[in-house]
């Protein structure tokens, strides 16, 4: 059994109908030059490795009529092997990263280069805002939770408990500079975690942090 992720370009599509739609269109399509150098940046990868470890469930990557479009599967062991690599080849190429078993499109518009960790579905070089839009309100058991990292110790985070509230925390460098609050609607948490992201001060400014203790 496989996993599947799609490449597609940024902006083409921004819900998952419209990839549907794109991704049809561009069946029968001879495969553009930025298709085939991701796909030989990724065959190149996997190659280095022993069959055994290769993370390419159907190999070689790309060579098919597709357009603008590149799919590629790996075993369910490989996910986060793949996707880093799918983010480093796709992302300087101003490509999305579609994950059709959520239906989670990832495209690079408006990023803001941070390490993101979401407890459901592993690591991502980026955020955005519909990202978060997307992601916040359905954070859900087992691990109902997201981490935004700057860099070591300057991070934000929040918790979903199980009264669907959320424990939203930042920290700024140390113990003592970890704050923390609790809140109930999905989207302001979603608008601090961007604020903080965006080094918008003003809108953290005006939540009555309580320091958290460790």
């Amino acid at each position: 059994m496989s996993y599947h992720h799609v490449l597609l370009p940024s902006g083409v599509a921004t819900t998952p109908d419209e990839v549907d739609a794109y991704l049809t269109a561009q069946r029968g399509l001879p495969e553009t030059a930025a298709v085939a150098e991701i796909a030989a940046e990724l065959n190149k990868r996997n190659d280095e490795l022993r069959a055994a470890d290769g993370f390419l469930a159907e190999a070689p990557a790309g060579g098919a009529e597709n357009g603008a479009a590149l799919y590629v599967s790996c075993p369910y062991d490989a996910i986060g092997t793949l996707r880093k690599l799918l983010f480093e080849f796709a992302t300087p190429r101003d490509y999305a990263v579609y994950d059709p078993q959520l239906t989670w499109l990832i495209d690079p518009a408006g990023h803001v280069p941070v390490a993101v960790t979401h407890g459901g579905a592993g690591e991502f070089p980026y955020l955005t805002r519909p990202l978060l839009d997307e992601w916040i309100p359905d954070l859900a058991d087992p691990n109902p939770y997201l981490i935004v990292e700057r860099e070591p110790q300057f991070y934000i985070q929040t918790f979903r408990d199980g009264d669907g509230a959320y424990v939203l925390e930042y920290r700024d460098g140390s113990p003592e500079r970890h704050v923390g609050t609790r809140l109930t609607d999905a989207h302001r948490v979603a608008d601090l975690i961007w604020a903080w992201t965006t080094g918008d001060r003003g809108r953290l400014d005006a939540i009555a942090w309580q320091p958290v203790e460790l």
